[in-house]
């Protein structure tokens, strides 16, 4: 027995020191099996598989915890944000910690390749765009495995997608779509590539796309995002059949109920479209069972909204604004649908009806609710400015007139005018002291809960006290917004005189919309209304009535001085709306009536010869002919406005000897010091060698000669046109250096 334990010592032994010896030489660097075997089980699960279980962990709470806008096309991917990754950054961020033992400490094992694409996978979900790209590069650049190489490419495209790159992402999806992916990899970069041409407005080839992915996807939630999604492609896409193909398949694709929800939704819509009446009958019952319908209790305003949609889509603009307004009603508290509902009425008045001033209404209403990290927040706003400038300039111009007209009329006609403007405002203060009184009344007697709709109870929406109705005071906003205009948040806000009362309510009285108001001049001839003699004819029952009558009578421009004022402020205000109706609403119609209104009106305006051009431009875009050119040709030759219109015409060698002959005795006067006869030279050279190459330095010599003649401001005038005429001169530095020195110091060119 002691021999035999003897004879085993040593047996023991060398395989103690043969394991010792084997840990020692497991180096990440070598490559023998038992190193490489040793390495590649510990990078697998004691690194690998925890982070990838962090990372999957992290994408399905941000799917479940994700807020859909169905009112809106979906993101076929959801789009990484990283304040909405904050509850999984601590998860993200572990799992790049365990990912990273693996280069650190696992370089020989098999999974190195897939420790760095779950790092660049932590990296896009948090964000951090910049790294994750190099990261997947470098994946593509120094991987060993050529699936994982593919897989790194299809999440550099992803990230280059959320970069909003999109022209490096589509170069990677071209790379991909010659390589032989396996099935993950196919199904991800169709995905990837879905989403890419969606978020560049490419609808028609992301439902492609999405059509060859569904056959890679099991049935599930996501699936039935995805055929939800590719129905609102093809609904924007104008194919109503394909779409409610799509919206038939998210029912059995195992859809969550909001899924089935809008699936419904949208497919009656759907069907509503497809242009029978049959088919339009069968929506309308449909939509009225869904409303019918108990479960939608708290869906009624998406009912509504949806079929607002559907009339404005067929073109039924007037029933489509009464669904909109009953969405509204039927939002409750729910402030989620009702900036969108705004928009869209907005929309409406704005493209279909051309009422820009209840369409600015209703933008001021979503603007007022909508979250600005909403999608189109910013197309919203820059809408919402255009309407602020048209709704500003038409009130001054229809305010301005009819103050012009009262500070015409007899004091008497003026007197009686006035007075029943006060008499209407004061019954409808008493009307509204009445309502106020009586719920004070109530409320003192503990009997304002009798009062239907005078606590924040659980009665419908319409039937509620307006001060615990957000809907409603959303609504009063907006209806203030088209009488009154924007206001601020002050006492007396209907006052221009804050020292003076009130001024005349009334959404077409003169005296309310005029921002500006006009100070009387006390040694005005005697039919001035606010002379002594007027004055007393005046009803002096009360010094408030008086003070009302005196602030509406300081608006009105009754001496020559206002009046030359607020006929400077119509001038600009049809200047600026024919601008506008050309550029920012494209209506050349409109602009040409606002344009002919300023020259009938106002002959000698200094902006006649940019008239005369935005005149011809709006009549070539109509297709009609006029004599415009010819005018702004005739009567402003060297204006810059006139060059704009003659360039562009074919010249020929001979002209361009012409303009260097002409260049060059002009430059020779210069020198000679008769600056006089050479800008006169130069203002005919420069309207007659227009296109020539010479032609921007023709303009730089004249800039130069005016500086010398007419001094700084049209000097400094001159520059600027340089700069808005010649963008792609290789004068334009030097000119923009001039610029900067005649503007900081009035500094003329040299001699």
């Amino acid at each position: 027995m002691s021999r035999l334990l003897f004879y085993h010592i040593p047996s023991i032994a060398a395989v103690f020191v043969l394991a010792v010896g084997g840990l020692i030489s497991c180096s990440q660097h070598s490559s023998k099996p038992l190193s490489k075997g040793y390495h590649n089980l510990n990078a697998h699960y004691n690194a690998y598989v925890i982070a990838r279980e962090q990372i999957d962990g992290a994408e399905q709470i941000l799917f479940k915890s994700r807020q859909e806008n169905y009112n809106q096309l979906l993101p076929v991917l959801l789009p990484v944000d990283s304040m909405l990754a904050q509850p999984v950054k601590p998860q993200l961020d572990d799992a790049i910690k365990k990912a990273s033992l693996i280069p650190e400490r696992h370089q020989n094992s098999k999974w190195l390749d897939n420790a760095y694409i779950l790092i660049g996978r932590a990296r896009l979900l948090k964000q951090d765009l910049p790294n994750a790209i190099e990261v997947f590069k470098y994946v593509n650049t120094k991987g060993t495995s050529e699936e994982d190489k593919h897989t790194a490419l299809v999440y550099l495209m992803r990230a280059y997608t959320e970069a909003g790159d999109y022209a490096n992402a589509q170069n990677v999806g071209e790379y991909l779509r010659t390589q032989p992916l396996n099935k993950i990899n196919t199904r991800d970069f169709y995905l990837t590539k879905a989403y890419m041409h969606e978020r560049a407005g490419e609808y028609l080839i992301a439902v492609g796309v999405l059509e060859a992915t569904f056959p890679l996807l099991k049935k599930g939630e996501s699936t039935a995002r995805l055929h939800l999604i590719a129905g609102q492609l093809y609904d924007l896409l104008g194919q109503p059949r394909k779409a409610l193909e799509q919206y038939t398949k998210v029912s059995k694709s195992r859809p969550n109920y909001d899924q089935s929800f809008y699936a419904n939704l949208y497919s009656i819509q759907s069907n509503g479209l497809l242009g029978d009446s049959k088919r339009t009958s069968e929506s309308a019952a449909l939509f009225n069972q869904m409303l019918n319908d108990r479960k939608n209790a708290d869906l009624k305003d998406k009912i509504y909204y949806t079929m607002g949609l559907l009339e404005a889509r067929s073109g039924r603009i007037d029933q489509a604004i009464n669904f909109y307004k009953l969405s509204i009603q039927a939002a409750a508290g729910n402030t989620t649908q009702v900036p969108q509902t705004y928009a869209e009425i907005g929309r409406l008045y704005f493209e279909k009806k051309s009422d820009y001033v209840r369409a600015k209404a209703y933008y001021d209403s979503a603007m007022a609710l909508l979250p600005q990290q909403s999608p189109n927040y910013a197309a919203l706003a820059a809408r919402k400015k255009i309407l602020d400038e048209f709704v500003l300039y038409s009130t001054t111009v229809r305010t301005d007139d009819s103050l012009i007209a009262l500070a015409g009329m007899k004091s008497s006609e003026l007197n009686r005018m006035l007075d029943n403007v006060l008499d209407k405002q004061e019954k409808e203060e008493k009307e509204q002291q009445a309502i106020a009184q009586q719920i004070t009344d109530q409320a003192a007697s503990g009997t304002i809960s009798n009062v239907p709709g005078a606590t924040n109870s659980n009665l419908p929406p319409a039937e509620r006290w307006v001060l615990y109705n957000p809907i409603a005071m959303s609504q009063g906003r907006q209806e203030f917004s088209v009488r009154w205009g924007n206001r601020p948040l002050e006492d007396d806000w209907r006052r221009s005189n804050k020292d003076a009362s009130a001024s005349v309510p009334g959404v077409n009285s003169p005296l309310n919309n005029n921002p500006a108001a006009n100070a009387i001049n006390p040694n005005a001839p005697l039919q001035q209304p606010d002379a002594p003699n007027a004055v007393a004819n005046v009803d002096n029952s009360s010094a408030a009535r008086q003070a009302k009558k005196k602030a509406m009578l300081a608006k009105i421009p009754f001496s020559p001085a206002a009046q030359i004022q607020a006929s400077q402020r119509i001038e600009n205000a049809l200047y600026q709306l024919g601008k506008l109706y050309k550029f920012e609403l494209d209506k050349p119609a409109e602009a040409i009536t606002s344009f002919e209104q300023l020259l009938s009106r106002y002959p000698n305006t200094l902006q006649k010869p940019e008239i005369y051009y935005l005149l011809h431009l709006s009549n070539e875009q109509l297709g009609k002919t006029s004599d415009w050119k010819d005018k702004l040709l005739l009567e402003f030759p060297n204006t810059s406005y006139a060059r704009l219109v003659g360039r562009g015409a074919g010249q020929t060698s001979g002209s361009e000897t012409q303009a260097v002959a002409a260049y060059t005795q002009i430059y020779d006067l210069y020198k000679a010091n008769n600056p006089t006869e050479a800008l006169a030279r130069a203002d005919n050279a420069l309207s007659t060698f227009v296109g020539t190459q010479l032609e921007d330095k023709l303009a730089l010599l004249r800039i130069i000669l005016i500086g010398k003649v007419q001094g700084v401001d049209p000097y400094r005038q001159a520059l600027n046109e340089f700069v808005r005429d010649y963008p792609g001169s290789q004068l334009l530095p030097r000119v923009k250096e001039m610029q900067t020195l005649a503007n900081q110091s009035n500094q003329l060119p040299p001699k």
